[in-house]
């Protein structure tokens, strides 16, 4: 990723809702919600939804589907993937970490 990237991924992130619906995103899995579910889990309305979901899209971190009349929201994991090896890339000034973060099956 380009450091821009980074950038507008982190100041996307950098905003209490669309953290909270980031992170639901990555915890439902590839399977992934429909703003309206999503809406209810956070008990977000649905226009202030709409615009973090638009933001999160333009930042790179989601992905939009349509599934039949439904759009359907996934966390986009390979930019998450690329998003943590670049904030973690010389950690420990290129030692082994002393602390192994857990794998990410979904990743």
């Amino acid at each position: 990723m380009e450091e821009q990237d980074i950038i507008r991924a982190l100041g996307a992130l950098a905003h209490d809702i669309r953290l909270r619906v980031f992170r639901a995103l990555v915890v439902a899995g590839p399977e992934g919600m429909t703003p309206g579910r999503l809406g209810e889990a956070l008990t977000v309305a649905p226009t202030t939804l709409s615009f973090h979901l638009k933001e999160l899209c333009n930042a790179g971190l989601l992905l939009q589907a349509r599934s039949g009349r439904n759009l359907i929201y996934r966390a986009d994991y390979a930019r998450m993937g690329a998003l943590m090896a670049y904030l973690t890339e010389n950690c420990c000034a290129g030692d082994a970490c002393a602390v192994t973060p857990p794998s990410c099956t979904n990743c």
